[in-house]
């Protein structure tokens, strides 16, 4: 049906793919060498917001609509500055999220945006920045490993404009006058539909005359050294997501960074997230069942080891990483490199679809044959174009360190 690719038609169809994928403003891998954090030098939030912030929160049906221009309601850091080249721009956000949410049977970990601000603005813990050497290996971009250019709220912009948070949104906090004398005030809707709160809550979860404390994260540093050989070396001190692990009972919150909690707002108890002072800071999980409105970038279903709500808990450092799936099919992803939890992994060599691309365009069972079938052919071609030598090379780039460093064109998405 295909016939077979010749050195014309190849290249010509690669451009197409490559003009598509950037269509689609994915989050770009980027890979370092970098073993340690360092310290963390935020961008001071001396600039006032260029345009007014303008945010509605509305009951609309079974669904609660979050509509924004994504400006903050507040001052921000200079953008762009010497670790990041974007400036802010307005947004048209819009999300839809129950209004009565409910526990799923499993948790999702998230890739992308976890949840969405009062103010308008997204909560986006991840970074496409990666350990150029073993697979899922992602680096923590609150670490100071690597310069992202994060400003004092923990946030920064895409190339598209889009200012988002990675950790605490100081500004905002400030805006809702965040106190350790008082339970926090709602800050932000999750995906899910659960609501966001900050730091400080009940001692006790059903008592709201209970004193107030700042929650504790359950995630810790995990003892001793990274493997090295193809992955990094040194001490787990916090530079990569898989430095943590979850130990339960270890704090006050669960593995989404959350618990049922009575609420100012809800005084009938909820599901509540909670961002800390400690990792995660932003939750990496969903405790219920996302809105597609949030998974633009996709989001990993675990499949078979996926999290149970009432079962093992998901560990960040877990090697088991599953395959992801496509949404629309339920069918596994092909050919790519393991996805890790908050971000991608890049495609292999040779890959015409990376993943991120399968997973948004939703494809229907005959139009995901037919690309499988395509990959096929492109595979084959390759083996005929290149020499034995030549292939070994190629399978050997991805995985023992050894593949070129990417040069960062203008614009490169990395955040």
């Amino acid at each position: 049906m295909y016939g077979r690719f010749t050195l014309i038609t190849l290249p010509i169809l690669l451009i197409g793919l490559v003009a598509a994928i950037l269509a689609q403003r994915p989050p770009p891998i980027r890979l370092h060498r970098i073993t340690k954090k360092a310290p963390l030098n935020l961008i001071p939030a001396e600039n006032p917001p260029l345009l007014d912030n303008q945010v509605s929160i509305k009951i609309e049906d079974t669904k609660r609509v979050i509509r924004s221009n994504g400006i903050p309601n507040h001052r921000t850091g200079a953008f762009p500055n010497s670790g990041n080249p974007n400036r802010i721009s307005e947004q048209a956000h819009q999300y839809s999220i129950p209004i009565n949410p409910e526990i799923a049977k499993q948790t999702t970990a998230i890739q992308g945006e976890f949840g969405v601000a009062v103010n308008g603005v997204p909560f986006d813990p991840g970074a496409g920045e990666f350990y150029d050497g073993e697979p899922g290996w992602q680096y923590e971009p609150l670490s100071g490993a690597i310069a992202l250019g994060i400003d004092i709220s923990h946030a920064h912009v895409q190339p598209n404009g889009k200012y988002h948070y990675h950790g605490l949104p100081s500004g905002l906090l400030d805006s809702v006058n965040l106190s350790s004398k008082q339970h926090s005030s709602l800050i932000g809707w999750a995906a899910d539909g659960f609501p966001i709160y900050a730091v400080y809550g009940y001692e006790n979860p059903v008592d709201p005359k209970s004193k107030i404390i700042a929650l504790k994260s359950s995630y810790q540093l995990k003892a001793g050294n990274r493997p090295g050989g193809n992955a990094p070396t040194g001490e787990y001190d916090g530079t990569f997501v898989r430095d943590y692990e979850f130990v339960a009972g270890s704090g006050d919150l669960d593995e989404c960074n959350g618990r049922k909690t009575i609420t100012p707002e809800f005084p009938n108890g909820t599901y509540a997230y909670f961002l800390t002072e400690q990792w995660p800071v932003i939750p990496r999980l969903w405790r219920g069942t996302p809105s597609e409105d949030f998974m633009r970038r996709g989001v990993v279903q675990r499949g078979s080891r996926v999290t149970e709500a009432n079962g093992e808990s998901f560990r960040p450092g877990n090697p088991q990483e599953p395959q992801p799936m496509n949404r629309a099919n339920g069918r596994p992803l092909p050919l790519g490199r393991p996805v890790q939890p908050g971000g991608f992994g890049p495609p292999r060599p040779g890959q015409i679809f990376p993943n991120f691309l399968l997973e948004s365009l939703r494809l229907t069972d005959e139009q995901f044959d037919a690309i499988e079938k395509l990959q096929s052919d492109v595979d084959t071609r390759i083996k005929e174009i290149l020499t034995q030598q030549q292939m070994n090379q190629l399978n050997n780039l991805s995985p023992n360190g050894n593949r070129p460093r990417p040069q960062r064109p203008p614009g490169f998405d990395r955040y």
